[in-house]
């Protein structure tokens, strides 16, 4: 392969990985509000959300394999894996480092989920939250295609519906605090 087929490559695998971990956390997100998606069974959702998590992470690991590989600039195994190492664009390298580490804890927590239980599974998920923000910072950083129409407009949907879903999301918890029987109690109480 050539260094600019890897160039346009690793390009390409970012913007799908952009796109597809944005719909992973609204899957996520869906799946812990128990919504059901049209055409799908309340698990068809959960089913939907693990299968393209795995898909979404391939593309990653391509990605990341495409930019080690490429020699134009010298991005090695290590600088994938230790954040802030990279002779290459320390700062901007090592959030998507970061990123990816986080995405790995999550990974391996959920491959053991039966064994590590739902309590410590679920800490441990809350970092996909983390990781997507700062994938994105990464890629807004590092991408050389960051500040092109496209994917300024790719860019802004992601993070508008992430908005959105996370907004969705605070609201139904809120709603759900007002309705537990402490709340309940409390407001009786009040009488």
């Amino acid at each position: 392969m050539t260094s600019e087929t890897l160039w346009y490559a690793n390009r390409a695998t970012g913007a799908v990985c952009l796109v597809l971990f944005t719909v992973v956390v609204l899957l996520g997100i869906a799946v812990r509000l128990r919504t059901r998606l049209p055409g799908l069974p309340r698990f068809g959702t959960m089913s939907l959300h693990r299968t393209l998590s795995l898909s979404a992470t391939a593309f990653l690991a391509l990605h990341i394999t495409v930019a080690v590989v490429d020699g134009y600039v010298n991005i090695t195994a290590l600088d994938a894996l230790v954040p802030f190492v990279s002779d290459y664009q320390p700062l901007w390298l090592g959030l998507g480092t970061v990123a990816f580490d986080l995405l790995l804890a999550v990974l391996v927590t959920s491959l053991l989920r039966d064994r590590l239980g739902h309590r410590a599974w679920r800490a441990v998920h809350w970092l996909a939250y983390a990781s997507w923000p700062v994938a994105l910072v990464h890629g807004l950083g590092i991408g050389t295609d960051a500040g092109t129409d496209w994917m300024t407009w790719l860019t802004v949907t992601c993070v508008a519906t992430v908005i959105t879903a996370f907004a969705l999301r605070a609201a139904h918890a809120a709603r759900a605090a007002r309705r537990t029987p402490a709340a309940l109690l409390h407001t009786e109480g009040a009488h």
